[in-house]
């Protein structure tokens, strides 16, 4: 038998990824033959997806080879929001497209003018960033009022706006903006700032509205987030340097999550290997993986041809460029099957040499592809071997891309996974460890949000207890997000546990080791701040883990209500 072994696990598949009356096997032969290029290409997609390792994202599994008029990619950056109501409004009308058609939006707002800013043609004052944020918000919550599924917004600020301190604050509440996570647009400017005690500048449109002290400001940022989880923060400059296409965009924001930096319209398209699957008996198997990769860049490129797109911007963004993100889940899990403690040097050694295999593999499968199908149209031969990420790459590698060309601009990410990994029997997500042995997961059902007692993956097929996030410390977060991001061209979504013997400034230096080490962005959680984390700890018990019900802890205003 293929498909979850708890029934809570393939009910929540059914529901999310199946057509009506679908079986799990019908689910996988309908997704491989519409991402198929041949027969025998179709074979080892099935085989891929009948065994889960590699699931595509929620998006791709619930549309392709679908009748319904959906999109296959999970989130999406908006185009340029310019300083103009025209546009704004323009934006907002695009936004709520997008989400109808399921898709999460990221936005940069830093164009838009200061509060206080002298309006000369109406007479008037400008509003800020902040208040047209809400225009966006109402938008989503306006989608979701009318049944979709619950949206995801991200928005951004550079950190050189005037309004920076407004945003920074801006959620610092339990009611307002729900519907959005914010980030902080840092560059490596005012981190020098930060280091130096130097005075730093807040700017727009080329004038220097005011100095401050960016330890102030540094602290600004930490205090909120230390408190409300809330902004993170982006290292745009690494971004943009670290960039594959650094000749041809600039990148201003990220998808809802963090994990695809993305220009305007950009889209991301998804997918994970689900590491448990390629351990026996506490081997991992790396020639498996290996061989596994090629027909999973193929198929996912054809997800790009075949698909539906909420506007035709976002089309001609992703045909011209052809990104997108392979990355891992079930890692935790992994560290525990192979005997390995999370965040040790074991587990980095392995989680290195994992992400070498697959990061390698894709490159040269693209290169390989690009023979066959051609280069994706903004390729340059010369330019993109400068970039950041390619550089590194093994020299032999970089010689087969130069001559041979590639297929798609960006390969890696790493998501949340979130949904998926639970579809697989509540694997680990991502590279985040076990939060809890046993613990109470909130269920969207037909009937409506409900929580379920649930086992993770290892503890309850293997009776082996892996670390939690109360057995770990910060610095084993932050060496696992340190481990991966060498080898990612997009970035990571990963979510540092900081616990209450962590002090302030012990806090702040995480955030400084995440751009001293050359992080794309980084977000915290402290388990002692002021907004309620999505799963609530529950002490075991001797269920089965498809019964009982719990508590269920609203996220976005930590009201708690159970059945």
């Amino acid at each position: 038998m293929f498909g979850p072994k708890v029934s809570v696990c393939d009910s929540l598949h059914q529901q999310k990824y199946r057509l009506p009356n679908e079986s799990f096997d019908e689910a996988c032969s309908r997704q491989s033959a519409a991402m198929a290029d041949n027969e025998e290409h179709r074979l080892k997609l099935k085989d891929l997806f009948l065994n889960q390792r590699f699931m595509p994202a929620g998006r791709v599994q619930s549309a392709m080879g679908s009748p319904r008029n959906v999109t296959a990619y999970n989130c999406f950056v908006s185009g340029t929001i310019e300083d103009s109501m025209e546009s704004i409004m323009e934006k907002a009308a695009e936004a709520a497209e997008t989400m109808r058609r399921g898709g999460g939006i990221g936005y940069d707002f830093s164009r838009i003018r200061p509060a206080g800013d002298r309006i000369v043609t109406l007479d008037s004052t400008a509003s800020g960033p902040v208040s047209f944020m809400r225009i966006f918000d109402a938008v989503c919550r306006t989608i979701v009022s009318a049944g979709h599924r619950r949206g995801a917004m991200m928005a951004v600020l550079r950190v050189d706006h005037p309004d920076i301190e407004a945003f920074i604050r801006s959620k610092r509440n339990e009611g307002e903006l729900t519907n959005f996570n914010i980030s902080v647009g840092v560059t490596d400017e005012f981190m020098s700032c930060v280091q130096t005690g130097k005075p730093f500048a807040l700017v727009f449109d080329g004038k220097i509205y005011r100095h401050l002290d960016a330890r102030a400001l540094w602290d600004e940022i930490m205090r909120s987030t230390w408190d409300w989880a809330e902004p993170g923060v982006l290292f745009l400059d690494r971004i943009n340097s670290d960039n594959p296409l650094y000749y041809c965009e600039s990148i201003e924001a990220t998808n809802p999550c963090g994990e695809q930096p993305l220009p305007p319209y950009g889209a991301c398209l998804l997918g994970s290997f689900n590491l448990v699957k390629y351990i026996n008996n506490g081997v991992f198997n790396f020639e498996l993986l290996e061989s596994d990769i090629p027909h999973v860049v193929r198929a996912m490129d054809n997800v790009i041809d075949r698909t539906k797109y909420p506007l035709e911007q976002q089309e001609i963004e992703a045909k011209s460029k052809r990104r997108m993100g392979l990355g891992i889940t079930g890692l935790a899990n992994a560290f525990t099957l192979c005997g390995y403690r999370y965040g040790s040097p074991e587990a980095v050694k392995l989680t290195k040499k994992i992400m070498r295999v697959l990061t390698y593999g894709a490159y040269s499968a693209s290169s390989d592809l690009s023979l066959e199908k051609g280069s994706f149209k903004l390729y340059d031969a010369e330019k993109y071997q400068e970039s950041g990420f390619v550089s590194r790459l093994p020299q032999e590698l970089r010689d087969k891309i130069k001559t041979q060309g590639m297929r798609n601009s960006h390969l890696t990410s790493i998501a949340p996974t979130g949904t998926i990994s639970f579809t697989a029997d509540n694997i680990s997500s991502g590279i985040e460890p076990v939060f809890q042995h046993e613990l109470d997961r909130t269920v969207q059902t037909e009937d409506g949000a409900r929580v379920v007692r649930l086992k993770d993956y290892v503890y309850n097929f293997f009776g082996l207890r892996g670390e939690t996030t109360d057995d770990l410390n910060v610095e084993d977060h932050l060496q696992m997000q340190i481990a991966v991001q060498p080898f990612i061209d997009s970035a990571v979504s990963k979510t540092i546990n900081v616990g209450g013997n962590v002090t302030f400034e012990e806090f702040k230096d995480v955030y400084m080791q995440a751009w001293k080490n050359k992080l794309k962005g980084i977000t915290t959680f402290r388990l002692d701040g002021k907004r309620y984390g999505i799963l609530n700890k529950i002490e075991p018990a001797n269920k089965d883990e498809n019964d009982g019900a719990a508590c269920f802890i609203d996220p976005a205003t930590g009201s708690r209500t159970c059945e």
